[in-house]
């Protein structure tokens, strides 16, 4: 079976974005790109299945500037056997992003997409949950815990009141919570191994895509600054500005 793995270039995760002076986004000049962690862990999860013999290949994909290479890259150093860059250097929305998707499933026929649950630039949330509606295959998000059998997948997710399990027939999404793995460090002789990997570039109209966006950012600002916390002598006082403040 092979396994399809979207995955994104971000910002480190480490590192706090900076909002350009004019307010019209962030800026992304002299700052440390990397795959996007949930995308990592799917990647993980996804060479596992390989390596437990429950999968025949693992497919990267990334939506993105021809940068998004690199991130390409280090998918195959972890243990990724190939990979896809749809390349354009305008922002995608989740949407679009999907219907991209959907074409490279159409033309790859994978068994599993297993991506991350969201993508820590956008936190939208959104591209697995419209990806499996577009292609009409069952979906189990934010997943802790993933057993792939011959013709179903088990997935244990994080939901509010705990854990909820599903099985679900194949073709299937998944979609990765934290939990779910501690993804691999791609060691040298990998890392030297996936420049000769194969790598296809392709476009958005190549799979006929329209990514015009729907949506226009006005302004991006930095959150307020949090105001400090205040001591009070005692509960009376405490309840006292509770309701000065409208909480009580």
């Amino acid at each position: 079976m092979k396994i399809l793995v979207p995955v994104k270039r971000v910002i480190d995760y480490n590192l706090k974005p900076r909002v350009r002076s004019d307010g019209t986004g962030v800026d992304l000049s002299n700052i440390k790109m990397s795959m996007n962690p949930f995308d990592e862990i799917a990647v993980e999860e996804a060479i596992r299945l390989a390596e437990a013999g429950k999968a025949d290949e693992v497919v990267v994909v990334s939506i993105g500037p021809a940068k998004a290479q690199e991130t390409l890259r280090t998918g195959m150093a972890m243990g990724a056997d190939r990979a896809i860059l749809v390349e354009t250097d305008d922002e995608v929305e989740p949407l679009a992003v999907a219907k991209i998707l959907k074409a490279v499933v159409a033309e790859e026929n994978p068994g599993m997409v297993i991506m991350g649950k969201q993508a820590i630039d956008d936190d939208s949330n959104q591209t697995g949950q419209m990806l499996a509606a577009l292609l009409g295959w069952a979906q189990g998000t934010f997943a802790s815990k993933v057993e792939l059998d011959s013709d179903a997948v088990t997935v244990t997710r994080e939901v509010d009141g705990g854990l909820e399990t599903v099985k679900l027939g194949l073709p299937a999404i998944v979609t990765t919570d934290l939990r779910l793995n501690e993804p691999r460090f791609a060691k040298l002789p990998n890392i030297m191994k996936a420049k000769k990997k194969p790598l296809d570039v392709k476009s958005p109209s190549d799979y006929r895509v329209d990514i015009t966006p729907r949506l226009k950012t006005l302004k991006v600002v930095e959150p307020p600054v949090r105001e400090a916390g205040e001591i009070v002598p005692d509960v009376d006082t405490l309840v006292a500005k509770l309701k000065a403040m409208g909480a009580v």
